[in-house]
């Protein structure tokens, strides 16, 4: 437990905090299933139990995803499924950031401030929606205009013919909107990641090997890599082999930085 003034860590038996002297919280710790699936999400902040978001849960039905799912189950059921899985979900939250049920989160009186994210869970954090559900749900809706379309031909009948092209249409594109969510994502992510990576370069005055970057950022090697050959462009950041075979990555304008000045340009 935190002081809620100023962050100083507590013992279970202080009754106030030995650094500022403010009165210890005597909140119990709760968990979602405290205040249950049928009600409103708690007024105090909670933290995320997958990404470590800090903050309140949302209505399951929020997610486009969510909404979208249901009118596929309820075109492929006749409106049944689409009603029985609206009354099983309708009263859960989840966390806004990655769709966490929001009975796993924990109480956080401080949120972020109090409880520093790792580098991974910050790094999930506001990054845009990898459209899986949309790509799922344009799959479906494909497979089912192709098995409309086939009963059309099967049976020479046009309006099934026409159903399942509006359904194709209608379904590649639902696949292509969630696809491009993907590549903005894989985009979002790759900037973030050179941004760590320029960061942790202007730190070790402007060198870095792969392994630096992997064990840093908390990457795989061969994501390091990735990145690493992404920012190489041969004139800010370069790449060298040493005579022990290692490949260094040069920062010039980092190395260089505290001889750079007013009219080093034109010197």
């Amino acid at each position: 437990m935190r002081c809620t003034t100023c962050g100083e860590q507590l013992r279970d038996d202080e009754d106030r905090c030995p650094t500022c002297g403010s009165v210890a919280p005597r909140a119990p710790m709760r968990t979602g299933r405290d205040w249950g699936s049928g009600g409103p999400p708690p007024t105090r902040l909670m933290r995320c139990a997958r990404c470590g978001y800090g903050g309140q849960g949302i209505s399951y039905f929020s997610r486009p995803g969510h909404v979208g799912l249901l009118v596929g189950v309820s075109i492929f059921t006749y409106g049944l499924g689409g009603l029985a899985y609206w009354l099983a979900r309708r009263n859960h939250y989840i966390c806004p950031n990655c769709g966490e049920n929001w009975e796993k989160a924990r109480t956080d009186g401080r949120a972020n401030s109090a409880y520093p994210l790792q580098r991974g869970a910050q790094r999930e954090q506001s990054l845009p929606s990898s459209g899986m559900k949309r790509r799922v749900l344009g799959t479906a809706i494909v497979l089912f205009a192709s098995f409309l379309i086939m009963i059309g031909f099967i049976e020479a009948e046009a309006a099934a013919i026409a159903v399942g092209s509006v359904f194709g249409a209608a379904g590649t594109g639902t696949f292509f909107w969630g696809w491009n969510a993907l590549q903005n994502r894989r985009q979002s992510i790759q900037t973030r990641l050179q941004r760590e990576v320029l960061q942790l370069a202007t730190d070790r005055k402007g060198l870095l090997t792969v392994t630096e970057v992997a064990a840093s950022l908390d990457l795989s090697l061969q994501a390091a890599e990735k990145v690493m050959d992404s920012l190489d462009d041969g004139f800010r950041v370069r790449s060298e082999i040493t005579d022990e075979g290692v490949i260094v990555y040069h920062f010039p304008e980092v190395q260089h930085r505290d001889r750079l000045g007013p009219g080093s340009a034109s010197a």
